[in-house]
């Protein structure tokens, strides 16, 4: 390829002060990424912005924090620990904006780390499984460096991009991070049932990955003619197309393909979704619009939370003042999903944590972020049924989620809501 050279080589086009991009999720460029932190002797005052990466990121250790500062719109395992340690920063917004901020110049890109496939005959790459705001950032830099895979897929969509259109070009062979999805529990399997059933015959979804979307995916055997417009997806829908499920024919857009912004799974999905034209990867600010979203009737959105308190403040992004992930696109598709006829969006997080703590709680925990205000919120579940907060007012709210707590914590709540509503 032109413009062929060792990682070592290509991110020497880095510069001190730079803006450096790095492409998300499972196309994670790795090589790169651990050889421009070999630099970091020779960098200073680097800043590195990006959404959920996978494989480590040595750039976020306390030792290099002269060379590099992160910056995460979303929270991977990998940075949460110098995030809290004040090593790394988070940037709260909402998924589908990013790209607006990004083309905006609100934030400045210089050098776009990305992954590929290699060119076709007529010299095209593809971003493959991840394109969401990776395009905008390619668009928008002065140097794009990238990572070339034939392990990568080539997708179709927005994610095509000219082999010269790369300042420097990185030959690599290695497998593309893959997240393999765990046995299904009962509580898990109970949330996928109760949510299947609020799901109609030709609906459209929003489920990302994850335990309980894969539980409501697994629901939906018997349903007919769903379709799929998300954000991300995972190994999950792969059964449903197989067997006619999914066939994505009463979408009002996109008609007849599954529409998304980025994916990580296993093998298997990666080689799904290769060359398949019934698979459409698209730049998430027009993914996430709540345009478009509210446009396609029967809009199914399920997302997680970490926390609900009574009156239905969702806190998705934080423990308490610790941030583990982000905003994302939760708000953007509950927004769509309301708006759409006859949608639903649903919030689905177990009862309790695995210290056996409620997640429906009185209060958020003091610093908590909320992702999903309560004038937003339409239904939670869990695994002891749904709550429907919609159109309720705050004391008839309390007692829906209270009926959906884990038994051994509701006496308590029962006793804090009548403290603070006076009636119950």
């Amino acid at each position: 390829m032109r413009n062929s050279m060792s990682a070592s080589e290509a991110v020497r086009n880095i510069k001190s002060g730079d803006h450096v991009f790095i492409h998300t999720a499972g196309a994670t460029p790795n090589v790169l990424v651990e050889a421009m932190t070999d630099r970091h002797s020779e960098l200073e005052g680097v800043k590195i912005y990006h959404l959920h990466t996978e494989g480590p990121a040595p750039y976020a250790k306390p030792e290099y924090s002269n060379s590099f500062r992160v910056n995460s719109f979303f929270l991977g395992a990998n940075c949460r620990k110098a995030t809290q340690e004040g090593y790394a920063d988070y940037i709260p917004c909402f998924l589908s904006e990013i790209p607006l901020m990004i083309r905006s110049g609100i934030i400045k890109v210089d050098v776009a780390l990305v992954q590929v496939s290699p060119p076709d005959a007529h010299g095209y790459c593809s971003l493959g499984i991840s394109v969401d705001a990776t395009k905008a950032a390619v668009d928008m830099a002065k140097v794009v460096i990238a990572q070339v895979n034939p392990r990568m897929p080539r997708t179709h969509g927005d994610g095509l991009l000219h082999k010269d259109m790369f300042t420097a070009c990185v030959e690599v062979d290695v497998p593309l991070p893959e997240l393999i999805g765990h046995p299904i529990t009962p509580e898990e399997k109970k949330m996928g049932e109760f949510i299947a059933e609020m799901i109609p015959d030709r609906a459209t979804m929003q489920m990302g990955i994850g335990a309980i979307p894969d539980a409501v995916l697994s629901c939906l055997g018997n349903h007919k003619d769903l379709g799929v417009h998300t954000e991300m997806f995972s190994d999950g829908v792969i059964p449903l197309v197989e067997n006619g499920v999914i066939t994505n024919k009463y979408k009002t857009k996109h008609k007849d393909v599954i529409v998304s912004g980025f994916m990580i799974g296993s093998r298997k999905l990666y080689d799904f979704v290769d060359d398949n034209p019934i698979v459409r990867m698209l730049d998430i600010q027009y993914v996430n619009d709540t345009a478009v979203i509210r446009r396609m009737p029967n809009m199914i959105s399920v997302n997680s939370a970490i926390e609900v308190d009574l009156t239905g403040q969702v806190s998705a992004d934080s423990i308490g003042t610790r941030i583990y992930s982000g905003v994302g696109g939760q708000m953007d598709f509950i927004r769509g999903a309301s708006l759409s006829p006859g949608g639903k969006p649903i919030i689905a997080l177990p009862s309790i944590t695995s210290r056996g703590e409620s997640k429906i709680a009185s209060f958020l925990k003091e610093g908590a972020g909320v992702v999903t205000t309560r004038a937003h919120v339409h239904y939670i579940v869990t695994e002891y049924g749904v709550a429907e907060l919609y159109g309720k007012n705050l004391r008839e709210r309390a007692k829906a989620l209270i009926r959906i707590a884990h038994p051994d914590h509701q006496a308590r709540l029962e006793q804090e809501a009548f403290e603070r509503f006076r009636v119950l």
